[in-house]
């Protein structure tokens, strides 16, 4: 009998580990008992790679990693673990060897790149007045309102970190385009998928939160890619 890897999910910048909350309550109600979701400290690519490794550790069986949006690099980066079977970018960044969040981003330029603004401490912020707009725009605005005020910012320098070996080249991976985001140029997230070669690829009419805005289709793609290993 074959066995269900565990799911492990790796949230992005501007957002903890409750960002899946709608998205784990599908993958329950489709029958996965095996959910996991790291919560990662963003502060730099090593530091937030390690900490998905060491859950990833803990676990033992084999692993399905899911990446939202900065989550994308830090799966792509701690997925060599021998355990670690697949793969899953959703609305996520998937570099190569050299490359990093921030160089994606420049040579695609997301709708909201000018509602960052750093702090004195160093860290990034969206601007509150326009996290909804920016990052969530096809949530209600209570939500987003709740995401802007809750959002977990990360350290700037982490946008800068390139990745070392990327586990997508030896992995198999599966990515989901969100057409309506805001934070990641949707051609972006389109060369990228197209580059890594996916099993299937899904486009979404979502914003950068699709985790949220349609947790039942980014369910779906995972528990496939799930079924498939």
């Amino acid at each position: 009998m074959s066995v269900r890897p565990t799911i492990v999910l790796v949230h992005g910048f501007w957002g903890g580990a409750a960002h899946w909350a709608k998205t784990i309550v599908e993958l329950d109600r489709l029958g996965h008992t095996g959910i996991r979701a790291v919560e990662n400290p963003l502060t730099s690519l090593a530091d937030d790679a390690e900490r998905t490794r060491k859950m990833v550790r803990q676990v033992g069986g084999p692993v399905l990693l899911v990446g939202h949006s900065y989550g994308g690099a830090v799966i792509t980066e701690a997925g060599d673990l021998p355990n670690v079977v697949g793969l899953v970018y959703v609305a996520a960044f998937a570099p190569d060897a050299g490359e990093s969040p921030g160089g994606l981003t420049q040579e695609f330029p997301p709708a909201a790149a000018a509602n960052l603004e750093p702090d004195g401490d160093g860290y990034l912020w969206i601007k509150p007045d326009k996290f909804h707009e920016s990052f969530a725009q096809d949530l209600t605005p209570a939500e987003g309102l709740v995401m802007a005020v809750t959002q977990k910012a990360p350290l700037a320098s982490t946008f800068g970190d390139p990745i070392t070996a990327p586990a997508w080249r030896s992995k198999p991976s599966w990515y989901q385009v969100s057409a309506e985001d805001r934070m990641i140029h949707p051609d972006n997230q389109r060369r990228m998928a197209a580059r890594i070669e996916p099993r299937k690829t899904v486009e979404l009419p979502t914003s950068h939160a699709s985790l949220a805005s349609d947790p039942v289709s980014v369910a779906a793609l995972i528990d496939q890619a799930a079924s498939s290993l």
